[in-house]
């Protein structure tokens, strides 16, 4: 197990707040983003939490990252629109996203907004949770850099195109998938070369294509999609939607930050919400939700707990409180940047 050290989770608040407005980003953006972040380590994601702080700030010093866009919306047909991120912050992007979605889905009741010219935007349960306490299931999915090659490829074609479904229960917290369609996050694999360890078998191949485990060999590599063919497919459709509806790059034209942090990746972004309300209603629909969550809890045996889809991550949000276990590689880099900037280091309780 690795070493993990212990955070207030306000502490860090206010240190990435503090490094992203040091960088020129607004005081509320930094706030947003600084709130992804750490929701993210909350739920023991880490490779969407503070292990990205230091490619953001990197990012927005260089100009991979704008820290005052000028986004634009372009509405095509009614409950539709096109935003132009102006290399945004993936995070800003995205809130102006999902307030969009959320006014249009209330009129229309079905809802989409498409971004183009952003950059990573965090975990996709952050976004997929504000539409489901609003009452809207969402599908979002997102272009990235390219990391992933297809079924039976070796060239980085795909990036780990993350997919997200929600919906809202009236259980107490919503039915979500947020998972990369790569076998792992590719934010694992730079934490796993960062600790020094292993990654888990069929993950990712070499240069050569051989399978390996050693995280510097998977990066100079690519990943693998999960699912076999199947999976690859599902992947190389969410590269379609991500990216061709907009001006958007798909990931092997795109130049990844972690490669050139100056390096402006014109991510693609789409975002569909749908408002409960419009169909059999927000109350009906959060009620037929829950019976389903709790139909897959129960469908163990007495000894063993079958957890519904993000359960785990709630679940460790909640235990975690204001506490977060950060992994060591992450809290010394979080130590380096403190230094670099001259700000004050965020003070460990262990």
């Amino acid at each position: 197990m690795q070493d993990h050290r212990s955070f207030s989770a306000p502490d860090l608040v206010r240190f990435a707040r503090e490094v992203l407005t040091v960088r020129g980003v607004p005081a509320t953006d930094a706030e947003l983003t600084a709130r992804s972040l750490i929701q993210a380590d909350q739920r023991c994601i880490y490779s969407h939490g503070l292990l990205r702080l230091p490619l953001y700030s990197e990012a927005l010093r260089l100009g991979g990252i704008n820290p005052t866009p000028s986004m634009s919306f372009c509405a095509q047909k009614a409950g539709v629109a096109v935003l132009d991120a102006d290399a945004a912050l993936g995070q800003v992007a995205m809130q102006a996203a999902v307030d969009r979605v959320l006014e249009m889905g209330r009129l229309q009741g079905i809802a989409a907004v498409a971004v183009h010219n952003s950059s990573h935007y965090g975990a996709g349960a952050f976004w997929s949770d504000q539409l489901a306490e609003a009452g809207f299931l969402s599908f979002l999915t997102s272009s990235t850099g390219p990391v992933v090659a297809p079924h039976g490829g070796v060239d980085k074609v795909l990036g780990t195109n993350p997919l997200t479904l929600g919906a809202p229960s009236a259980d107490g917290w919503p039915l979500t998938a947020d998972l990369a369609t790569s076998n792992g996050a590719y934010g694992k694999v730079i934490a796993a070369r960062n600790e020094g360890t292993a990654l888990p078998e069929g993950w990712a191949v070499d240069a050569a294509g051989n399978p390996t485990t050693d995280a510097v060999a998977a990066a100079e590599g690519s990943m693998i999609p999960f699912g076999g063919h199947k999976g690859s497919a599902v992947a190389v459709l969410l590269e379609a939607f991500a990216a061709s509806l907009t001006d958007a790059t798909f990931a092997f034209e795109t130049i990844d930050i972690w490669s050139n942090p100056a390096s402006r990746m014109n991510n693609g972004h789409l975002l569909i919400g749908i408002d409960s309300s419009a169909f059999a209603g927000r109350v009906r629909t959060e009620a037929r939700v829950a019976e389903l969550q709790q139909q897959v809890r129960a469908s163990g045996p007495s000894d063993r707990r079958v957890h519904s889809p993000g359960d785990p991550e709630r679940t460790r949000e909640s235990e975690a409180g204001d506490s977060i276990m950060l992994p060591a590689s992450t809290a010394d880099q979080l130590a380096q940047l403190a230094d670099q900037l001259s700000l004050q280091p965020v003070p460990s309780h262990t």
